[in-house]
């Protein structure tokens, strides 16, 4: 390890360095604990007494190798305090964990399992001309194989299973919520303590493994949730590791968030180091071809919070983070959780940009599911809010998540979200996910809106796939897929969505009406994409200098999707001059075009 990287925040590797390495004969055990007094490890192999650990290097490092300890085996680090008082601590860099309860640390191997993707990772790229659609994923809750607490399916065992169902639906991306090992389940990861541990409730690191091998054999990228603006409080875990606050800042007003956890000390390079080398560990180890940064407006500003000022060493840190990856990792995609109007964060370093590939646009998720929460009486008023996205969307590369903050803690299904009733919901989210669709940027989209499922997620019971038996949901599910398919198959919807040349407005000033209708093009493309977010029928007519053919790809009020129109096999329009649409309420249609310009 690079010692001096490793103290300037520049170490990308600190891992194949620190923790628990099985080597031939025995297990080598190093920690970074400048307070410590003294350490020793306790574990399995030596019966939990204690085997001391000596400094190493500078001091500030320990380290200890027992002959008898072999992989698969739990240990933890007992670290005393100045004053004498000592506290267990699981290993920061242990690569595998105890089930939880249970807190120890499990040692383990990097070199267990044999790779056959080499086809996708030669071929792995950053191509912003091609289609992502993200299936957002909580590993133990799409499926369970009982009713029990614990009733999940491993690694191995859901690959077959959720593969196929992704490849049906039109994915070409999944997203995990996060891995790394957790505590409490209703945390969902996002309160850490193994960095760089799979989480055990699902298997062993070689399963994990096994399971994005093969979701890159069937042409499905895999993309993490990583969080690297906070850690869990747990004092078995890396909180006051050393005695000291190692990892987190000392001071309450910016040492503990809104979540109640710890905050990472960007400014201190060890702590860089530690996040940099988990990020580099996934894409590395495990071949996950991107990570999710969560909360990237807490690593901006002080807390969040734009009135505390810019956090001039956690913006370091991203731009030094991200641009490791890249030169380490060309082809991975880095994501950022964002929601703050600070500039560039999808531009280069190079360029003083942050690094990201794409960021998600929350703003256009709140303003358009406030547009379909509204009466649709009230929508005339509101009708902008489904135009202002275009207004900024080229600043940044923008991703549309519908994920799963938006479907818990009493806001309400996607479906559900929906105005009106029962049966008035589903016309509205069909037509929804269709401007969705045809909106410019990348697509991520949470398990079980697909179902248009009405009930919030719950982390502790797999999705009401009892949905499917009703015909409504049946109907959207078969939507969805469809809508995923053509998106997926037509360029135009994708090609260009970065470039000004792919979008272009046709109509939106119908205010009355709650009309809009747009083009999205590629080389060899035009697709135009109508909405009536209306409940009344409308006569649309639309002027044209010359003569253009319109082929129906898709329409949200198709009678095999629980809409009431049938539709012929291949409907075509035809018209010189002006073409008239009737349009039923709550509905969107896509149409190929020949000839004609925007």
């Amino acid at each position: 390890m690079d010692f001096y990287g490793f103290y300037t925040g520049k170490e990308f590797e600190a891992y194949r360095f620190l923790g628990a390495h099985v080597r031939e004969h025995g297990v080598t055990f190093r920690t970074f604990a400048p307070a410590a007094s003294r350490i020793s490890v306790i574990g399995e192999f030596n019966g939990w007494t204690e085997t001391p650990m000596n400094k190493v290097y500078d001091g500030n490092f320990w380290e200890c190798d027992v002959e008898d300890a072999k992989s698969g085996q739990m240990y933890k680090y007992r670290i005393y305090r100045k004053d004498g008082s000592f506290i267990d601590h699981a290993d920061p860099y242990a690569f595998y964990s105890e089930m939880r309860p249970g807190t120890a640390s499990v040692t383990y191997g990097l070199n267990g399992y044999h790779f056959r993707d080499e086809k996708w990772m030669k071929n792995r790229q950053v191509s912003y001309d091609k289609p992502l659609n993200i299936y957002e994923m909580h590993f133990g809750s799409w499926k369970k194989k009982s009713r029990e607490e614990d009733g999940w399916y491993s690694y191995e065992e859901l690959a077959p299973l959720l593969i196929p169902y992704l490849k049906e639906n039109g994915y070409n991306y999944l997203e995990i919520m996060p891995l790394s090992e957790y505590p409490c389940d209703e945390s969902w990861g996002y309160q850490e303590i193994g960095y760089f541990s799979p989480t055990s409730r699902y298997g062993k690191p070689e399963g994990l493994k096994s399971f994005i091998d093969q979701c890159h054999q069937n042409e499905i990228g895999v993309i993490l949730d990583f969080v690297p603006v906070h850690f869990a409080v747990n004092d078995y875990a890396i909180a006051n590791y050393d005695g000291t606050s190692l990892y987190e800042y000392p001071h309450m007003d910016v040492g503990r968030n809104e979540w109640g956890s710890c905050n990472f000390m960007h400014s201190r390079g060890e702590v860089c180091s530690f996040l940099q080398s988990s990020a580099y560990y996934w894409l590395k180890e495990f071949h996950f071809d991107g990570l999710r940064m969560d909360a990237v407006g807490n690593l901006i500003y002080w807390q969040g919070s734009k009135d505390r000022g810019e956090n001039v060493a956690a913006l370091k840190f991203i731009r030094t983070m991200n641009q490791g990856l890249k030169d380490r990792v060309p082809g991975c995609l880095l994501f950022a959780e964002d929601s703050t109007p600070y500039p560039g964060v999808t531009r280069p370093v190079q360029e003083g940009g942050l690094g990201f590939d794409y960021k998600w646009d929350l703003g256009w998720m709140n303003d358009t599911l406030s547009y379909f929460q509204a009466y649709p009486e009230e929508r005339k008023a509101k009708y902008h809010q489904l135009t202002f996205s275009m207004y900024y969307f080229y600043n940044e590369r923008y991703l549309l998540p519908l994920s799963h903050d938006e479907v818990v803690h009493g806001k309400a299904t996607i479906a559900q979200k929906m105005n009106g009733d029962y049966d008035g919901k589903f016309p509205q989210a069909r037509a929804f996910y269709m401007y969705m669709y045809a909106h410019p940027g990348a697509k991520l989209n949470f398990m079980g809106n697909e179902l248009a499922q009405l009930k919030e997620w719950n982390e502790k019971e797999e999705l009401d796939w009892v949905l499917l038996k009703f015909p409504l949901h049946d109907g959207f599910h078969r939507f969805m897929r469809d809508l995923s398919r053509c998106c997926l198959e037509n360029p135009a919807f994708y090609e260009k969505d970065y470039d000004r040349e792919g979008f272009c407005w046709v109509d939106c000033h119908q205010e009355e009406k709650c009309v809009y209708v747009f083009e999205r093009k590629s080389r060899e493309q035009t697709i135009l994409a109508i909405f009536n977010f209306s409940d009344q029928e409308q006569t649309y007519v639309l002027e044209s200098e010359e003569k253009r053919k319109y082929t129906l790809l898709l329409a949200s009020d198709m009678e095999q999707y629980g809409g009431g129109k049938k539709y012929r096999k291949k409907e075509k329009v035809f018209e010189t001059d002006n073409t008239v649409f009737e349009l039923t309420p709550f509905s969107a249609r896509y149409y190929m075009v020949q000839k004609g310009n925007c």
